[in-house]
């Protein structure tokens, strides 16, 4: 069955079919492509997503987008900011997830200073562990250059959590994962992100992060309005299974189900779908419907970003069968931009 949707806004895009935004040698002909991709998914608005590595990285980084927005109308219309997952993460093992333990750094109001000098202003989101010294400042200095904060990868007591929001943190990145293996039962981190009303939770629905049992309970206990499903893609996602070696995280398995994880652990590694494809997992094992899901992935990161009025003429045409989109066409700011 054909039928008409929002475009897709996915807030954390490291990579996707092959174009790695943290590639050392990344360019601005890979985020072009990178874009194109996702638009043959259905994602009209999203962010190029920079994990932890050293500052001159994320400024080689941070360019290559720049440059790509310069060289395409159609693809700087798409990519709305880019979100810096990092350096101000936990080391703790678990809680720092694929993150290299070696550029892991204390948040540092002058170096968002010369991210945003390299890129013309584009970072929009930066999540850190608000454990980290300086983290109540450097969200408050954040927050008043106009860039959301969210709290993740972090090992933080439950004070923390709170002092966070209360300085001026939003969100909350990948609920439920990015934390230690073990937690105390109460009081712990999750219980107070998941109380904190000051703070939108990011959720991946790819099936692998999160089962079904506890993306629902954390679904209703932020309320569908204060949850925005992301898809955390990674270079990864669609390649055949087997060991592969990647920027991020070193090697890297793709299991049979597509899951990435570091090899030899069960530490995650990004995620191997697409916004659209978890949100076609998340129709088939949630107890959702479609419209209160299609909101999570549409208007509800549009208001985080502040682009509703913007986004909401961005257009999808897919046509479903056996719980599985197929997206036949692409609309970004009235042009169609992929048609298949």
């Amino acid at each position: 069955m054909r039928s008409q949707q929002p475009g897709l806004v996915d807030l954390q895009v490291n990579g996707f079919a092959g174009h790695d935004v943290n590639a050392d040698d990344v360019t601005p002909e890979v985020v072009v492509e990178l874009t194109r991709a996702l638009w043959r998914e259905g994602v009209t608005r999203y962010l190029p997503t920079i994990v932890t590595a050293g500052e001159e990285k994320i400024l080689r980084a941070l360019r290559a987008v720049a440059e790509a927005r310069t060289a395409d109308e159609h693809v700087a219309a798409s990519i709305v900011g880019v979100h810096v997952e990092g350096p101000a993460l936990s080391p703790a093992d678990g809680a720092r997830g694929a993150h290299d333990l070696e550029h892991l750094r204390d948040p540092d109001p002058a170096e968002l200073d010369r991210w945003q000098q390299a890129c013309g202003g584009l970072v929009r989101i930066v999540t850190l562990a608000p454990e980290r010294p300086g983290s109540a400042e450097y969200v408050a200095a954040a927050r008043a250059s106009g860039v959301v904060v969210s709290v993740g990868h972090t090992a933080a007591t439950a004070d923390e959590i709170r002092g966070a929001a209360h300085a001026g943190a939003t969100l909350a990145t990948h609920v439920g994962n990015g934390c230690r293996a073990t937690l105390p039962r109460h009081p712990n981190h999750l219980w107070a992100i998941l109380a904190e009303d000051r703070l939108t939770a990011m959720l991946i629905a790819d099936g692998h992060h999160l089962p079904p049992d506890t993306l629902t309970t954390m679904i209703r206990a932020k309320s569908p309005e204060r949850c925005v499903l992301t898809s955390d893609s990674a270079a990864l996602a669609g390649r055949p299974p087997g060991d592969y070696e990647t920027p991020v995280g070193g090697a890297v398995t793709v299991g049979e189900d597509g899951r990435l994880t570091l090899a030899g652990t069960s530490l995650l590694a990004g995620s191997g779908r697409s916004l659209r494809a978890c949100l076609d997992w998340a129709g088939e094992h949630l107890p959702f419907d479609e419209t209160a899901l299609l909101a999570m992935a549409t208007g509800n990161p549009a208001r985080v970003l502040g682009i509703e009025d913007v986004a909401a003429g961005d257009v999808v045409e897919v046509e479903r069968e056996d719980g599985t989109t197929r997206v036949l066409s692409t609309t970004v700011a009235g042009a169609t931009v992929y048609r298949a």
